[in-house]
Formats: C-alpha cells, sequence, structure tokens
C-alpha cells in the first residue's frame, strides 16, 4: 500500500499545469517527430497523463486536451511502443462511456499494429480479445468512435491471425459480420456493411474471404428487406464504393446484384433518387474493362434494357433521373 502511495505520488501532476502543456503538445503544427513525443514525456511520465485522465474528469478542458494529446504520442512510433506496456488501460478505455476515450483506445489499436513490432502486436490483440471490444464500439459507439473502431480492424485483418479472426471459419461464431449484423438496429448494420466494403478493398485475398463468408449477400439484403429509404439509400453508396474497387466486378458478378439493380431502376414506384443511384452503380459495374470476362450478356442487356426505358420515359420529366441514366449508359458504352 506504502509503494502504490509512493508509486501515486511520483506520477501525481497539477491537473492545471498538464492541461496547459497537453493544449500546446496537441495543437503543434506539422508532423510530430519521435524526439519531441519523447521530450513530452519526460517531463509529464504516461502513467501521470493517464492517470489524470482518469481521475480528474471534472477538470473542464482535461480530457479533451490529454486524449488530443495521447492521439498524437500514440501516432509516432516512440508513442506506440509504449502501448503494449499499458494494453489494461486500453481495454478500459475500449468499454468507457467516455465516446472520446473510446476513440482513443481504437486509435491506439490502429497505432499498436502499424507502429510497433507486429508478432507482438497481434499477440497483444489477440490475448486480450480486444477485436470483440472494437466490434462493440463500431456498433454502440458515435460516428468517431465507430471510424476509429473500422481503422483498427481494417489493420488487423491485414494480418493472417488477424484475417481467421474476421472471417471465422464457422458461420455460428458471435463475431461472424453476419450474426453482428443480424442483431443490430438498422444503424448498427449498416456500419457493419460499411466495415464489410473497406474489409474488401484491402486487397483481392481478403475480398475472397468477404465473399466466401457470403458477406455480399448482407448489402442486397439490406436493400430488399427494407422500407426506409434512408437505409436503402445509405447501402447503395455502399454498394457504389464498392464498385470502385479494382477487383470487385470479379465478386460482384457470382452475386444477384445486376438484378437488384435493374429491378429498382424498372421499378416506376421507388424514389427517383434511388433509381438514379441504382443507374449509377450499373454503369460504373459495367463499364469496368473486366466485366466482359466476368458478366454474361444477358445480364448486360437485362440492365441497359431497364436504363434504357427508363431514359425515355424521363426525357420530358425528371432532369436529374434522365442525366443519371443517360451518364450510366456513357459509362457501360466507354
Amino acid at each position: 500500500m506504502l509503494r502504490q502511495q509512493a508509486m501515486d505520488e511520483e506520477f501525481s501532476v497539477d491537473p492545471s499545469q498538464l492541461l496547459e502543456a497537453a493544449s500546446d503538445f496537441a495543437h503543434q503544427p506539422g508532423a510530430l517527430s519521435d524526439a519531441s513525443a519523447q521530450e513530452f514525456l519526460t517531463r509529464f511520465p504516461l502513467p501521470a497523463i493517464i492517470g489524470a485522465l482518469q481521475t480528474n474528469a471534472d477538470c473542464p478542458g482535461l480530457e479533451n486536451a490529454l486524449v488530443d494529446c495521447l492521439e498524437r504520442l500514440f501516432r509516432t512510433k516512440y508513442g506506440a511502443s509504449l502501448i503494449p506496456h499499458y494494453m489494461p488501460f486500453v481495454l478500459v478505455g475500449l468499454g468507457t462511456d467516455s465516446q472520446k476515450v473510446r476513440r482513443l483506445a481504437c486509435i491506439a489499436i490502429s497505432c499498436l499494429l502499424e507502429h510497433t513490432d507486429k508478432r507482438i502486436a497481434v499477440q497483444l490483440v489477440l490475448q486480450h480479445d480486444v477485436y470483440s471490444h472494437l466490434l462493440s464500439c463500431l456498433i454502440d459507439g458515435d460516428e468517431q468512435v465507430a471510424t476509429a473502431a473500422t481503422e483498427a480492424i481494417k489493420n488487423f485483418a491485414g494480418y493472417p491471425e488477424g484475417l481467421g479472426i474476421v472471417f471465422p471459419a464457422s458461420v455460428n461464431e458471435a463475431t461472424h459480420l453476419g450474426n453482428v449484423a443480424a442483431k443490430c438496429s438498422s444503424l448498427g448494420r449498416v456500419r457493419v456493411l460499411a466495415l464489410i466494403v473497406r474489409l474488401f478493398s484491402i486487397s483481392s485475398s481478403v475480398a475472397s474471404e468477404v465473399s466466401k463468408s457470403n458477406l455480399l449477400s448482407l448489402l442486397e439484403a439490406e436493400v430488399r428487406n427494407t422500407n426506409d429509404t434512408l437505409v436503402i439509400l445509405s447501402v447503395l453508396e455502399l454498394l457504389y464504393e464498392l464498385t470502385e474497387v479494382k477487383h470487385s466486378t470479379e465478386f460482384l458478378s457470382k452475386t444477384s446484384l445486376l438484378q437488384l439493380l435493374s429491378s429498382i431502376i424498372s421499378n416506376g414506384a421507388a424514389e427517383s433518387i434511388l433509381r438514379s443511384r441504382s443507374m449509377m452503380i450499373a454503369g460504373r459495374l459495367l463499364s469496368n474493362e473486366s466485366a466482359f470476362a466476368f458478366i454474361d450478356e444477358s445480364s448486360f442487356r437485362t440492365v441497359l434494357s431497364a436504363i434504357d426505358r427508363r431514359f425515355e420515359y424521363l426525357e420530358s420529366q425528371d432532369a436529374d433521373e434522365c442525366e443519371c441514366a443517360l451518364e450510366a449508359l456513357g459509362h457501360i458504352g466507354s
């Protein structure tokens, strides 16, 4: 007990002094060097910063300043090298009520994976079951937390050990993204779908895992099974992003995406913006240089026919949708 008290005294700092120093450090222009990070941590050791973050919540502005300061520190190689020694703090941060601290914890995991010894980083993430915590941040956190969690999961999936966790062999695993999405609110499902798109974009080999896990069908199912225009539009935006990935045509050609898009384009009762976006997605997908290698001629004709019928109907009615039809046809024609 005396030893703990001595340590607390050793690493205690004046909150107002720390607030000023952390604010100045966080707002330094340009990229930070390892030397700058080391110099700051010599003045204010990391245990003191973490301790202040945990115990001085009532000091106005301190949490924001310390979170911003720690983020900049962790983004340096020197700062990231300290993360393995403070994993308990990171784990607590991933589950805290403070959205700023949760975001910082997600960023710390990304920095751990990007800037430290790869073997040690992956081992720590596996040992502490960090992936399940990141999924909770993705689903339950605010938008900034979800974005940081997505980036951390993407970094983790870039390693063979991480790939096996993100894409488990058994569909019965609780962390299988299909099961995660099934238990979410509509916002949570869209976030999971956005994660799938980000994972798909990593490489062709990761995209193959996405395809084998039948996760691409989740995007189609979300469009088919909801009447919420905002949700459908969000998923269509993700599909548009998906078609921009170089290797997308090979994998999307194995789905029923083109039939779905044709159905939306042909649906006169659908919102104009949904038909327009569907045309743009189809145009982007069919204009890919490898499209004819993977997509049969009948599918091409079905989509072209659907767009052409809408174009003929729209010429004198909806200028915006008509323009989208022309643009889509132009993409395909090119």
